[in-house]
């Protein structure tokens, strides 16, 4: 009776009785069934549990090559071979046999959950389960993979939950996983857009239709992982540099081409704290920075993260110490301002701004820089841009001291002159606006006897004949504000305008008369074809006017 109870109990197999194929990478097919797309990772995750009660030592003689098993099934990339890793999560044999490398048909199943092992086996899950991302599906066609996509998302899942409530540092090797399984995902080349092969002149990325990113389902957790990854205190940032290194930053500065403005954002973040955490990267990150704004300004005038690369610089700029390094100014000077020239600049006009006014509310010395640097770049034929350059320069004014507004006021104010007869109302009426902010209105002021002169002629024209109503109006409010502050130099300047006026009158009538008489000379002339001479300038416009003659002449 004894006897056969015992013979119906499982016999502890012997390493002889081991299959062949297990050893050699693959996987015993009655240790985990085949996971079917409806099975989670619950699910999985106690099946596993299950199997490993019953199969423990052909779990161990799994392990010593799962990560050759894995490779060569091209579900993972390589693997580090000195870890040891629990059972559970294995291929079948039938299907490994089958898998090729990141086919649709790759064998992918689900891995135990974090909760269903015991503290001492997570970090080994935890890289198995990096291992196991490092799989790129294709998004690109729907249909492809749909069960393997979402376990992978859910293992993502996961890993974010699992980096989140880590209670111990990361040591070399995980970082290492972490890195490799972020490259993976992440790093890749952008497929080319539309506007590829058109004329520079024809781009215009406001018109463009932005491409969203299929494989924003994985990516996006990925990037919460790398997210969270940085930001924890449990990152040893003088251990994660060799990992985190120059390679892994430019790498991540390219992705801020993408068209996706999801991505973008969270690159804009984790690029911040990548900064925040790593002193060592500091000068190299604002390097990479300047050089991508150096193609963009002198070579290409195409990239879709300027807005966001200068979100992250403002930031960096408000933490600049006192005083300003010269590697700083330089940025400014040779960087910053001339991002004011590519015709795009509205798509990140506002992220510039405030990266050019925390300079000067820094150092109030570089209002002249900038404020020359505007002048140079100040668009002729497009409203629109000048808009945007009277407003910049309205919060750079505000952060002027006097000293530095009268080094550069005559340029300045020779520019808002022109504004000021814009025959577009918004331009001239933003250009107004600049009086109602009250510490640039005194800045005018104590400069009035060089100023107004500069500006009289143009207000006066605008309350003469402006066709927009609310211009002319504008012009009367400015012109009481110089009248209540100053009434004589306001009418000197009337007197002046005046005399100016009666003198180009006079110049216009005698310019009149010398072609009146040019045009009886060549009219006397015409019948005998004698020649007229007259200057070069003239040449043109009187051989036109003297055909007229000499054709009724003809006739």
């Amino acid at each position: 009776m004894i006897k056969q109870i015992l013979g119906k109990l499982p016999r502890k197999p012997s390493s002889k009785s081991i299959p062949n194929d297990t050893k050699d990478g693959g996987v015993a097919g009655a240790e985990t069934p085949f996971i079917n797309s409806s099975q989670g990772p619950n699910s999985v995750g106690s099946g596993l549990n299950n199997s490993k009660a019953s199969s423990a030592p052909a779990g161990k003689a799994s392990n010593a090559s799962s990560g050759a098993s894995r490779t060569n099934n091209g579900a993972s990339a390589q693997q580090s071979s000195t870890i040891n890793k629990p059972n559970g999560g294995r291929k079948s044999a039938a299907v490994a046999s089958q898998a090729g490398p990141l086919s649709a048909s790759s064998a992918y199943e689900a891995l135990p959950s974090f909760r269903d092992v015991p503290s001492s086996e997570k970090q080994n899950l935890f890289i198995r389960k990096l291992n196991m991302c490092c799989v790129v599906f294709d998004f690109t066609d729907p249909s492809k993979n749909p069960s393997e996509k979402d376990i992978k998302r859910q293992t993502l899942l996961e890993l974010v939950d699992y980096i989140s409530s880590v209670s111990s540092k990361f040591n070399e090797i995980v970082m290492q996983e972490i890195t490799k399984m972020v490259t993976a995902n992440l790093f890749r080349a952008f497929p080319s857009s539309n506007h590829d092969n058109k004329l520079l002149e024809a781009y215009d990325p406001e018109e463009e239709e932005p491409m969203m990113e299929p494989a924003w389902p994985h990516l996006q957790i990925v990037y919460e992982f790398l997210l969270r990854f940085v930001a924890s205190s449990e990152t040893d940032a003088k251990l994660a540099k060799r990992y985190i290194d120059h390679s892994f930053v430019l790498k991540l500065l390219d992705l801020f081409d993408s068209e996706d403005q999801r991505e973008r954002e969270y690159l804009k973040t984790i690029l911040h704290r990548i900064y925040g955490k790593f002193m060592v990267h500091r000068p190299f990150i604002r390097k990479a920075i300047n050089n991508i704004f150096y193609r963009f300004i002198f070579e290409t005038e195409r990239h879709n993260g300027i807005a966001e690369l200068l979100e992250v610089l403002g930031s960096i700029i408000n933490g600049f110490a006192l005083p300003l390094k010269e590697e700083h100014k330089l940025f400014l000077l040779r960087a910053l301002i001339p991002l004011h020239k590519p015709k795009c600049v509205s798509m990140y006009h506002q992220q510039l701004s405030y990266c050019i006014t925390q300079f000067v509310e820094k150092d109030s010395k570089l209002a002249d820089t900038v404020v020359r640097g505007l002048l140079k770049h100040w668009p002729i034929t497009n409203s629109s841009k000048e808009v945007m350059f009277l407003s910049e320069l309205e919060e750079v004014l505000e952060a002027t001291q006097t000293a530095e507004f009268q080094r550069c006021m005559v340029p300045l104010f020779r520019q808002i002159g022109r504004c000021l007869n814009s025959s577009h109302f918004q331009v001239a009426e933003r250009t107004l606006f600049l009086w109602n902010n009250d510490h640039i209105r005194n800045l005018i002021t104590q400069n009035r006897k060089v100023i107004v002169p500069m500006i009289f002629p143009a207000l006066e024209r605008n309350t003469r004949g402006h066709w927009n109503q609310a211009v002319q109006s504008l012009t009367l409010n400015v012109k009481k504000v110089f009248m209540d502050s100053d009434p004589q130099l306001v009418e000197d300047c009337l007197v002046k305008f005046q005399e100016d006026e009666a003198k180009e009158r006079e110049r216009l009538e005698k310019r009149e008369s010398a072609w009146k008489r040019l045009e009886d000379v060549a009219a006397a002339r015409a019948v005998s074809n004698e020649a007229v001479l007259v200057s070069r300038f003239m040449s043109s416009l009187a051989v036109t006017t003297s055909t007229t003659p000499r054709a009724a002449v003809g006739s």
